[in-house]
């Protein structure tokens, strides 16, 4: 299932990744997090920065991230297994403004469970391939949660 956020009385601002995230944290302790094509705003210490095209975050690193006061405002972020071998050419061409992010089911990453977008601080689209975890958000988010395919 494919959710986006537009409004959440929830979140303090778009993709807000520990309110976001906090459904289903839980369930993801065994994924490591890629993360590309990212622009952010925080007063926090990191473990991004504006000198990489993509970073692949571990559990405590992608937590560090998560409990800081950091607004994601583009990216494509990525649960993946922690056995996931980084593509960097194909890392380089992965978007949050590409088209893919807007068709349903379609994964810029195939091998990931999760895909967080980040588009321009206006929309947080998620998908998800478990549907255990995609009830958890809708849930947790109820009519804040618009199906991905409703929004157009």
């Amino acid at each position: 299932m494919n959710w986006v956020i537009k409004h959440s009385k929830k979140i303090k601002y778009q993709t807000d990744l520990e309110e976001i995230l906090k459904p289903i944290w839980e369930d993801l302790q065994n994924y490591k997090w890629l993360i590309t094509d990212v622009d952010f705003i925080t007063d926090s210490q990191i473990p991004l920065n504006f000198e990489k095209d993509y970073f692949f975050l571990d559990r405590d690193e992608f937590a560090q991230l998560m409990n800081s006061d950091t607004q994601i405002i583009w990216g494509v972020i990525s649960a993946v297994s922690n056995n996931y071998k980084i593509d960097e050419k194909k890392n380089l061409t992965l978007s949050s403004e590409s088209e893919q992010v807007w068709k349903e089911n379609v994964f810029q990453i195939p091998e990931s469970i999760l895909e967080i977008i980040a588009f321009d601080s206006g929309y947080t689209i998620l998908k998800f391939k478990n549907n255990k975890l995609s009830e958890k958000f809708k849930n947790y988010f109820e009519s804040e949660a618009i199906e991905l395919c409703k929004l157009k």
